[in-house]
């Protein structure tokens, strides 16, 4: 399915030649020869196919690096996380992962809403990239600053006298200081180069993961987890560095400017209150059963949680792998955009709902299987919020085209309303009916914040109308011929 639609990602219409999709090669920093290596590997037919498809080419050898990375961390990740679940237990469990959703909340003014607007302006704007990566990371900086003090007073506050709760907030938030030098990342993002990011991610994750081996197998508190996970954003922004210095590239040559810097913080503003809406409808359901309840009841929720969440990755590479082709197509004109678009909904529409169907089903058994007895009220939980990713994926393709469109606003009003009717509900269904309240509450709000606004705005009509296209797919038994472009 993935390799279909990304195919039409890359398809084109009549009028296009060779300098069309040299220029989106040019765009997106791919190397051909680099794109080629890997598919010596593949069917003869399949190089026949792609042969000369470097917008196809690179898209999959983008999202192959970006899937390579999450797949070792969903298998030694699983493996490993599921091993620190069972050995601190449901309580500390729900405390580890009640610091984790308390410290998100903030997090998203921590990034300033940049991230997209630097990929942007790095894919139009290359020859700036100094400039644009000092002031980027100068903001970044101040913002995980002043995200860092928000968050230790507010948990004094919240939870007074708690000392355990107070350091394992802190070394949560203590993260965020050093994810300012991710701005590394989104230049290799815009260059579609995911495999610097791979290194640089994955050499941090399975140190820190033999660490926490060790951590299990010695003993240790629920405050050296906390310490192995803020170790493991070091060591990654680390590698970053060095990822950077390995190509000839230098952070002392970055050169914030004043100018620069009031320029994405007026664009990044509202990315940044949407970045806090997403955190409000995806963590405050676990903060808020944490202050309801008990962080039992978290744990609980969060093992479910992390089994519904753990695919996402596949719906965000997928999005951004074609975010920079997308830039580049709208520059082609109307009819490419949109076709590559709508593709994009269509593999992003019908991927949710088959994981749905299967997690549905084997909800019970996968929950008996990780986490054991103590977390079997997790299953009925996931057997609700595995839905919620339906919205969470097409939402992928929808940010795209909002972010394209510069309708960020747009963004943050949805976003936002999705945030305040998930807390309502939140604050009205875990009285009456607990941690199931909670998942009912999340996939209500998801739902009526994306299809339920939709339907509402006219200016939204065409999404719905891509929506409803994916759903009903009559696209993969219709093609039309346009392989007779050249590409």
């Amino acid at each position: 399915m993935f390799l279909e639609g990304a195919a039409e990602l890359t398809n084109t219409d009549a009028g296009q030649d060779h300098s069309a999709a040299d220029a989106a090669v040019e765009v997106i920093d791919g190397d051909k020869k680099v794109n080629r290596f890997w598919i010596r590997f593949l069917p003869e037919s399949v190089q026949q196919r792609m042969s000369g498809r470097h917008n196809l080419q690179a898209i999959l050898g983008n999202s192959t690096w970006l899937f390579l990375d999450k797949i070792i961390r969903m298998g030694v990740g699983l493996i490993v996380g599921v091993w620190v679940a069972r050995y601190l237990g449901p309580g500390q469990f729900g405390l580890l992962n009640y610091a984790i959703a308390f410290t998100a909340l903030f997090g998203a003014v921590a990034t300033l809403g940049l991230d997209g607007i630097v990929i942007r302006e790095l894919v139009k704007s290359s020859e700036r990239r100094d400039v644009i990566l000092g002031s980027a990371f100068v903001l970044k900086l101040m913002g995980a600053s002043i995200a860092f003090l928000s968050i230790m007073v507010a948990i004094t506050v919240m939870r007074p006298g708690q000392t355990l709760t107070f350091w394992v907030v802190g070394l949560s938030a203590s993260a965020l200081i050093f994810q300012s030098l991710n701005v590394i990342d989104l230049l290799f993002q815009s260059r579609v180069e995911s495999r610097y990011t791979v290194y640089a991610t994955n050499a941090a994750f399975l140190l820190i993961t033999v660490l926490k081996v060790g951590l299990l197998l010695y003993g240790a508190s629920l405050l050296a987890f906390a310490g192995a996970t803020l170790g493991e954003i070091v060591l990654s922004s680390t590698f970053f560095l060095v990822a950077y210095r390995a190509n000839h590239m230098s952070v002392w040559a970055w050169r914030p400017r004043w100018q620069e810097m009031r320029t994405l913080l007026s664009a990044g503003w509202p990315l940044m209150l949407t970045g806090i809406s997403i955190m409000i409808s995806m963590r405050a359901d676990q903060v808020l059963i944490g202050q309801s309840l008990s962080d039992k009841q978290v744990g609980i929720y969060s093992a479910a949680a992390k089994i519904a969440e753990i695919w996402y990755f596949i719906p965000l590479a997928i999005a951004g792998s074609t975010f920079p082709l997308l830039v580049e197509s709208k520059k082609q004109g109307e009819e490419i955009y949109y076709q590559r678009l709508q593709s994009l909904y269509n593999v992003l529409v019908l991927l949710p709902i088959v994981v749905g169907l299967i997690m549905a089903v084997l909800a019970g058994p996968i929950v008996r299987l990780l986490y054991g007895p103590a977390y079997i009220g997790s299953a009925r939980v996931l057997s609700v919020l595995i839905w919620s990713g339906v919205p969470v994926s097409f939402g992928c393709a929808w940010a795209n085209w909002m972010l394209l469109e510069n309708r960020t606003r747009m963004m943050f009003f949805f976003q936002l309303a999705t945030a305040v009717t998930n807390v309502l509900l939140n604050l009205v269904l875990i009285p009456r009916f607990g941690i199931m309240g909670s998942a009912y509450a999340t996939l209500i709000s998801y739902w009526l914040g994306s299809v339920g606004l939709f339907a509402i705005m006219k200016s939204q009509h065409k999404a719905l109308a891509m929506i409803a296209k994916a759903v009903f797919p009559y696209w993969l038994f219709y093609r039309p011929n346009t392989r007779s472009t050249p590409r």
